[in-house]
């Protein structure tokens, strides 16, 4: 059977992105960046910049709280 992946996070920013996937994997917990960015080129026209961060289904409820904790604690990056 198929694992299904979910939508948890939407950023404009890579690094950011970056940032939140190894916080996740650090929780033993995988994750996917989808990005529709054409890498030789920096333009964030759109949706064309953003990055999605995905996660199993199952695993939506402790990614979504790790994040929010990130955020509080840390001051960064936008609500989910």
């Amino acid at each position: 059977m198929m694992d299904k992946w979910v939508v948890v996070f939407v950023t404009y920013d890579a690094l950011e992105a970056e940032m939140l996937k190894d916080l996740i994997e650090s929780g033993g917990i995988d994750v996917v960046l989808r990005s529709s960015k054409v890498t030789p080129y920096p333009v964030n026209i759109g949706r064309m910049g953003e990055v999605t961060l995905l996660v199993k289904e199952e695993d939506k409820e402790t990614v979504v709280e790790l994040i929010d904790n990130f955020i509080n604690n840390n001051g960064g990056t936008e609500e989910l």
